[in-house]
């Protein structure tokens, strides 16, 4: 059985790297596409919509429900890769911590 102080150290260690591992989160930021590059967007780590970049021949008053629905995949598309992000950055702020097998961080 380890030495409870050994223990408290490791918690604060891991404590320590998510803290880090938050930090680089939210100052990172991730590009969302959908119509072949024709919707750009670009999302924070805190989920705040930072650009919105839609190519010229979308304008058209025909194309509206086209254009929504293209945003809304490039929208999805960022979300899906920030959380990707979040996750491999959780992971490796955990890595060699000896956490449960199973257990999700952030706590």
């Amino acid at each position: 059985m380890k030495d409870i102080s050994q223990i408290m150290r490791q918690a604060q260690a891991m404590q320590a790297k998510i803290a880090e591992a938050q930090k680089k989160l939210e100052a990172m930021e991730v590009e969302g596409a959908a119509g072949g590059g024709l919707v750009k967007l670009r999302m924070t780590g805190k989920n705040a919509l930072v650009s919105i970049q839609i190519d010229p021949s979308l304008l058209k008053p025909e194309e509206a429900e086209i254009v929504e629905d293209l945003v809304k995949a490039a929208h999805e598309d960022a979300r899906r890769k920030l959380d990707e992000a979040q996750q491999d950055e959780f992971k490796n702020a955990a890595s060699g911590m000896g956490v449960l097998p199973g257990f999700k961080l952030p706590f």
